[in-house]
């Protein structure tokens, strides 16, 4: 009678938590022919997440990359993603470019005219702000090795985050989660790690496709997509210690040129999905790439539903079976800092587990055009010791 009670209680408290995690799509400034969204664009894509068939939940979330709609960047206007978020009732993990730049005077800008524009309807919609994506990769050897772009160092992007929360103090986004986006090696490279201390949270940006070997030694061909994304995923938990990590990109391309031993295909992304995406969808923040290609420098494409008419281009069905036994899904990864979480999307990089476009621009803008561990472990982990107190 007693273990019947708790298995109901713990059933209970995972499908409560589970509800708590966010699930949703990478949203780039422009097409992927390079034309720049407007609210209509938005508001067709943010739809098309929430009605994707057979998809283990209801994508109602979207990252962006830039505060700024292009165009207007000598007088920073709000992204028209926002109005589309209100339409659409989107949660909106906001991004902050920060590559190549001196200030983020003119994402602040942005996002303190949309506080003003659209008040609460707007605010309750953010779950986090993103200060910069990938720039510590691109700053580091492998990303100037790989041409990745203009970066940015940690001592830049700390003064970045410190000029964020004092801007936001006194708005309603004062107590959101600030984090940045990064690559998996930028976050265990030591030389980061004073870094960390920074952000409330750690948004992870993880591509076995792009890998090389060289970093886990495994070659990246879909049947080792599981264990390289586990390798690098616990290898990021550890450098963030008690900050939360949520996965911010992920995903496998459908079609473009084979990377090593990683093959584009249908049939691999619907596999990189049930065997990668289905193991931590519920279990950490997740935010997928990507719903429709919004990068036109990048060969490979990702785009899962690139007609937006709901219908995905694979099976989103996630297998009945029992999660995999990560030993991510069982470390103690405090989420007291909050809830949150930008990229240069779908690019060229090896062995970063990164997908790095070359342009400095935020993801889908050309640069002429832009001058925590699972909370359902530490529920279950304290259910099953009171059954073990009480048995």
């Amino acid at each position: 009678m007693r273990f019947s009670t708790l298995a109901v209680v713990a059933a209970s408290a995972a499908s409560a938590v589970a509800e708590d995690k966010y699930l949703g799509f990478n949203s780039g400034a422009t097409t992927d022919a390079g034309v720049i969204k407007k609210q209509a664009d938005f508001e067709k894509e943010f739809a098309a997440q929430q009605k994707l068939t057979g998809a283990p939940g209801v994508f109602n979330a979207v990252r962006l990359y830039t505060n700024i709609q292009p165009t207007t960047e000598s007088s920073p206007e709000p992204i028209e993603a926002f109005a589309a978020a209100i339409k659409t009732k989107t949660k909106l993990l906001l991004g902050m470019w920060t590559s190549g730049t001196k200030s983020v005077d003119g994402e602040l800008s942005a996002l303190e005219k949309a506080i003003k524009t659209y008040g609460k309807d707007f605010t309750d919609l953010v779950v986090g702000i993103s200060v910069g994506s990938e720039d510590l990769y691109r700053s580091s050897a492998d990303g100037v090795s790989n041409k990745a772009g203009v970066g940015a160092e940690a001592s830049v992007l700390t003064q970045f985050i410190k000029d964020t929360r004092a801007r936001l103090s006194g708005t309603a986004l004062k107590n959101t989660p600030i984090g940045h986006v990064d690559t998996w090696t930028a976050w265990t490279n030591s030389s980061n790690a004073e870094f960390i201390e920074a952000v409330d949270f750690l948004g992870a940006d993880l591509y076995p496709y792009y890998e090389s070997g060289a970093n886990i030694g495994l070659n990246n061909a879909v049947e080792n997509a599981f264990p390289i994304f586990e390798t690098a995923m616990n290898a990021t938990i550890k450098a963030a210690g008690n900050k939360p990590v949520w996965i911010t990109e992920t995903g496998w391309p459908t079609t473009g040129p084979t990377w090593n031993s990683a093959v584009p295909s249908n049939k691999n992304a619907e596999k990189y999905w049930q065997e990668v995406g289905c193991q931590y969808f519920g279990q950490l923040h997740t935010f997928w790439y990507i719903q429709r290609d919004s990068n036109p420098d990048n060969e490979m494409k990702f785009g899962l539903s690139p007609k937006l008419d709901g219908t995905p281009l694979y099976n989103l069905t996630c297998p009945s079976v029992p999660k995999k036994t990560t030993s991510s899904s069982s470390t103690s990864n405090s989420t007291s800092s909050g809830n949150g979480t930008s990229t240069t999307g779908s690019g060229n990089s090896t062995g970063s587990g990164s997908a790095n476009s070359s342009t400095s621009a935020p993801e889908g803008v050309s640069a002429g055009a832009f001058t925590a561990v699972s909370k359902t472990t530490l529920v279950l982990s304290a259910v099953f010791a009171v059954a073990a107190w009480m048995l």
